[in-house]
């Protein structure tokens, strides 16, 4: 399948808490761990963004030269936009706008394997997407998906505010069921008294790398999946290791860090993050 062709917008304010090149070079890296083929970045150093463009008209000008040139699909926001804000860049640019939050959303989308990853996605989805369904409505017309397009919440976006809200509820009830299990299978580790120790760290900084090595030389189970990319590893995994001693251990793998990760997604992802709140080592 050919491979979405994006431009990577990014500004540097005095309020940006991250230096412009090191984020630039992060979101890079996340539109291509989402599958998207990069023809152009376009950076500006501003006081403060745009209100209704995020970036400035010069900018804009040279956005919509690198999209025909390269033939463009899409521009990538280094930022959270607001609704108006990414339907005044659709009507300018005349191509998809995709921000920071959609991107990491969707790239989550993609890599959530368990029921529980994907009932997490899809809640931070709308709970993203509620205030922003006017835009999205005229999103849901555009023909071809790809990034921001994908998921188990994309089905939602043409239902009313109130089955979403009904939705949401619904989930975070589901939610609720499996952090009931989760609390069963800890105290159930927990009256083994096998230390439990846990891996955590940047995303693709090495964890799973770390953990199959690990299991290599006392594991008892089979090694977690490993490739070279940002959210490789979206589910918690378990694997019982024996040390040289005899001690046993269970060693855990977490989701990676990512920095300015959307807060939906970080209070979706609370049960996770309980693992590692509870581990005896980290």
């Amino acid at each position: 399948m050919e491979k979405e062709r994006v431009v990577l917008v990014g500004i540097h304010t005095p309020k940006s808490t991250m230096d412009l090149a090191e984020s630039m070079e992060e979101l890079y890296a996340l539109a291509e761990a989402s599958g998207a083929e990069i023809v152009g970045q376009v950076t500006q150093v501003r006081d403060a963004r745009h209100t209704s463009t995020y970036i400035g008209k010069g900018k804009l000008e040279e956005i919509k030269t690198i999209l025909d040139y390269e033939e463009g699909h899409t521009v990538i926001i280094n930022d959270e936009l607001s609704g108006s804000q990414t339907r005044n860049l659709e009507a300018i640019l005349e191509c998809k706008v995709v921000d920071r939050t959609m991107l990491i959303l969707d790239l989550f989308a993609q890599r959530a394997q368990s029921s529980e990853g994907k009932l997490q996605v899809e809640l931070a989805q709308l709970k993203y997407r509620l205030p922003r369904l006017v835009g999205f409505y005229g999103a849901l017309s555009r023909t071809g998906g790809g990034i921001g397009t994908r998921g188990p919440g994309e089905q939602q976006l043409d239902t009313d505010r109130r089955h979403i809200l009904r939705h949401i509820h619904q989930l975070e009830k589901e939610l609720d069921k499996v952090i009931i299990q989760r609390e069963t299978n800890r105290k159930k580790r927990e009256k083994s008294e096998i230390p439990v120790v846990a891996l955590v760290g940047y995303t693709n900084a090495g964890k799973s790398s770390i953990m199959n090595a690990s299991l290599r030389f006392g594991g008892e189970s089979k090694e977690v999946y490993v490739e070279d990319m940002l959210f490789a590893t979206l589910d918690t995994s378990f694997r019982r290791i024996t040390l040289n001693n005899g001690q046993a251990m269970i060693l855990t793998d977490t989701v990676g860090f990512v920095s300015r990760l959307p807060h939906d997604l970080v209070a979706a992802f609370r049960s996770t993050l309980e693992e590692v709140r509870y581990a005896d080592c980290i």
